[in-house]
């Protein structure tokens, strides 16, 4: 599997966490982001994620870099949906492992914080009054 990479196929976690098996690390800590039915007090139908492929994976290999540096970690894999996501959905999982929880648990927040902050996803949402807006978009 690639460190990370956008994908129009629903996120199955259960296929991802085995590749991440290793008998060096005692911790794998995952961050499942779902879609959810209200943001910024409005109501949520549905969201469409755009991205730009190579660019957002020239960005993930800094951050992935960066990650190690700055943590004990073994290994960090991401995988981000495109396309139309329905409630529920999941739009991104990641994965990261270390020999020790605390290294783990610190790196997956930092993973997710950078990521929404420097990657080329956007996200559009669909409103239930029929209204849609982009997120952070440029």
């Amino acid at each position: 599997m690639q460190t990370f990479h956008l994908t129009p196929t629903p996120i199955v976690p259960s296929q991802l966490e085995p590749e991440m098996d290793n008998e060096a690390t005692g911790a794998l800590v995952t961050f499942v982001g779902r879609v959810r039915n209200r943001n910024e007090g409005k109501n949520v139908q549905f969201l469409f994620y755009e991205g730009a492929d190579g660019i957002a994976g020239s960005e993930f290999e800094k951050i992935n870099r960066e990650t190690r540096s700055r943590f004990d970690i073994e290994d960090i894999r991401c995988v981000h949906r495109t396309g139309r996501l329905e409630l529920g959905d999941i739009a991104v999982w990641i994965g990261v492992s270390a020999r020790h929880r605390g290294a783990a648990f610190d790196a997956c927040q930092f993973v997710i914080d950078a990521l929404k902050q420097r990657l080329p996803i956007w996200k559009k949402e669909h409103y239930a009054d029929g209204d849609s807006g982009w997120i952070n978009h440029p």
